[in-house]
Order: C-alpha cells, then structure tokens, then sequence
C-alpha cells in the first residue's frame, strides 16, 4: 500500500488484488482522518476529550454525507488495554478465519457467476432484488434503520450488501434479520450525524 498523500489525512485504497488510488470498491481511512474529535480522545474510556463544546460536532461534520455514504462499514477500533495487549493471544485462529472467508468468497462466485467481479460489492441492482431478498422481521428493521439514520439510497444498497456478506459468512443461503442489524450497526457514523 502506498500513501496517497504525505502530510493530509491519509487514504489508501484498494481494488482486487492491487493497491493504489483511483479505486472505487475499498477505502480505509486512517486514524487521523476519522477520529472522534481533534484530540482524539472523544468516547475514549481510558482518556479523558480535552475538546471545547461543539469541537465535536463541528469535527464530525467534517465527513460529508456523500463521503459516508461510499463507506462500507464504520467502526469503531478502540485503543486495547496494556495488560490485553501483552497478554496471551485469545481468538479464533488466521486459518479459521482464511477458510470462512474463501467459503463466502465462493457462495458469491456462484451465486453472482453471470456478474462481472462476482462479489457482493460488485452487485447490480437486479442481483440485490434478486439476492438480498428479506424477511418481514429485517425489512421492518431496514426500514427502522432508513427512518432512525437517515440512510439514504445509497447506504441502503450498502447495508443490504453487507447484510448478503454477513450471511454468506456465516454460511447461509437467506439473510436473516440479525444480519440486517448487525449490517446497521456497522453505519455507525451515520448515527452520529443523524
């Protein structure tokens, strides 16, 4: 990966297998560009925000809504206490994760094998009717979401996308309503600005 600019926020990009700018499927920003506050420090339990009144909100008005909108998934990473990140490694093993993921990988290969890039990200409007089909439990939660967020067209196609991802991940042909909302929870910026 190569930064994209030196001394600004930074912005790395990626698109198949090669790294780059000019990328339109996959954009990480990094801490500088998408931290809380301008200290940094804003919902941080171990450090207290030293920001004025407002610095906040007017920080986070910064990230404009069409930017937000082409984000995938908003999270966040907070910092890991000293005596976690010395102790012993917990967790699901790489090669666990590697095997769900070339799995879900080629659910979609199959599923979307007559779209070009056969990925979920890479899905047309046709396929997401198609293949991302809800019950009436996530519909009701969607629509929850759209109303409470504010989601526009866009997120929306977002949200059902990676509700489809989620489910493939978890190896299961439907999406179900705990994948839409776990799907919501990832615009978790759009909650802040709404």
């Amino acid at each position: 990966m190569r930064c994209l600019r030196r001394c600004s926020p930074s912005v790395w990009g990626s698109s198949g297998h090669d790294f780059g700018s000019g990328t339109r499927h996959f954009r990480v920003f990094d801490k500088r560009a998408t931290r809380g506050c301008p200290c940094g420090h804003a919902g941080d339990p171990t450090h207290e925000c030293t920001c004025r009144p407002g610095a906040v909100e007017r920080y986070g008005q910064k990230l404009s809504g069409p930017l937000l909108d082409r984000i995938d998934l908003h999270v966040d990473v907070p910092a890991i206490p000293r005596d976690e990140l010395l102790g012993a490694a917990t967790g699901e093993p790489s090669s666990a994760v590697r095997a769900r993921v070339t799995d879900a990988r080629r659910r979609q290969a199959d599923r979307l094998s007559r779209t070009p890039g056969a990925t979920n990200a890479s899905m047309r409007s046709a396929d997401l009717e198609r293949d991302c089909r809800l019950d009436d439990a996530g519909r009701h939660l969607l629509e929850d979401g759209i109303d409470r967020l504010g989601l526009s067209a866009r997120a929306y196609t977002r949200v059902l996308r990676v509700s489809r991802t989620i489910a493939d991940l978890a190896g299961r042909e439907s999406i179900r309503a705990s994948d839409v909302a776990e799907a919501l929870q990832y615009r978790m910026l759009d909650r802040r600005a709404g």
